[in-house]
């Protein structure tokens, strides 16, 4: 499974930045699949995850109601989006794509088998 992330740049504050995550792989339309975020000097988050069918999701309480998860299993390369809206600087991080085996179980990073690389999202005051 291969995970590439898109879409991070500089926002102002209360705005929206919607990322992408392409996922290529044999066995991905399987996988929950989610995003983290790591801001500077501080451990890798969990931000929300989404399983396989798209029907179960899961946020942190710090982006619950702002940030919503979808993906796209229609073509043999599945895409993943993260929508973020009335962005806060301190959502400011760098984003990371990830696919488990269970989306109700990526909370943590133990709960992850693959890793894209990440995007930054720098959201202005």
């Amino acid at each position: 499974v291969q995970l590439q992330a898109s879409g991070g740049g500089l926002v102002q504050a209360e705005g929206s930045l919607r990322l992408s995550c392409a996922a290529s792989g044999r066995t991905v339309s399987a996988y929950g699949m989610g995003w983290f975020r790591q801001a500077p000097g501080k451990e890798r988050e969990f931000v929300g995850s989404i399983s396989w069918s798209g029907s179960n999701l899961y946020y942190a309480d710090s982006v619950e109601g702002r940030f919503t998860i979808s993906r796209d299993n229609a073509n043999a390369k599945i895409t993943v989006y993260l929508e973020m809206n009335s962005l806060k600087p301190e959502d400011t991080a760098v984003y990371y794509c990830a696919a488990g085996p269970s989306s109700r179980n990526m909370r943590s990073v133990g709960g992850i088998s693959y890793w894209g690389k990440g995007t930054q999202v720098t959201v202005s005051s």
